[in-house]
């Protein structure tokens, strides 16, 4: 399955709150936005790591869309423990949740709803505000960072 998935290219993201006195912040590559009216977005998340526990007691989140430049900050918060946010100059939304410092874009959410799904538990975001900046994602695929490249023609609409 884990080989299979891994041919759909995703972008990077991290996932911070703050919960018991203390940021977390964990690497996620499972982020579907789910309904425009009202914005809904779904993070998958690990069950039982600490970030994934914070969050959920927290109440909300900020989802990071990460540059192609951010790869080491990826790397950072996919680790296991220790403190991901030692030396970064940490920013503050509105609901006093840390945001990455110069990610692509951020969206500050509420927690809607969380629901158990095997391993993971996917977590539903109630959409407050977003912040975008100019940039090239941060792709991954087949287990890799990868470049997503925007190609020069306009997309085909398809109607069905």
């Amino acid at each position: 399955m884990r080989q299979t998935m891994g041919r759909f290219a995703t972008g990077v993201a991290v996932i911070t709150t703050f919960a018991d006195d203390a940021p977390h912040g964990m690497t996620v590559n499972s982020l579907t936005s789910v309904s425009l009216d009202p914005p809904l977005l779904l993070v998958c998340l690990d069950h039982g790591a600490r970030s994934a526990e914070a969050v959920v007691a927290a109440g909300r989140f900020v989802v990071n869309v990460l540059s192609k430049r951010q790869q080491a900050v990826a790397l950072r918060f996919a680790e296991r423990g220790g403190d991901h946010f030692a030396g970064l100059e940490l920013e503050y939304g509105e609901h006093a949740v840390p945001v990455v410092p110069n990610a692509l874009a951020h969206l500050e959410c509420d927690v809607d709803r969380v629901v158990e799904a095997g391993d993971h538990v996917i977590v539903l975001g109630a959409v407050l505000d977003v912040c975008a900046r100019e940039g090239d994602p941060l792709g991954f695929y087949g287990g890799r960072f990868s470049d997503v490249v925007q190609h020069g023609a306009e997309p085909v609409h398809w109607f069905f």
